[in-house]
C-alpha cells in the first residue's frame, strides 16, 4: 500500500531545502573575507594579464 503524504507539508519541506540550498550557494560566494576577496581578484588580474600578453595580434586584444 502506498504511504499517505499531506501535500502541503511536502510542499513546505521542498520550499525549506530549496531555501537551504540557496543559503548555501549564497555564503560560498558572499561569506569571504576581505583578503579571500582581494586575493581572488588579484589571481583573476594576473591570469587577465598573462593571457593578454601572449596574444599573437596585440591590436585584437579588445575581443
Amino acid at each position: 500500500m502506498a504511504d499517505i503524504v499531506n501535500l502541503r507539508q511536502f510542499k513546505k519541506q521542498k520550499a525549506r531545502a530549496e531555501r537551504e540550498t540557496r543559503a548555501d550557494q549564497n555564503r560560498a560566494l558572499h561569506g569571504r573575507t576581505k583578503a579571500e576577496k582581494q586575493r581572488d581578484q588579484v589571481t583573476a588580474e594576473r591570469a587577465e594579464k598573462f593571457v593578454d600578453g601572449h596574444r599573437r595580434d596585440p591590436e585584437k586584444a579588445d575581443r
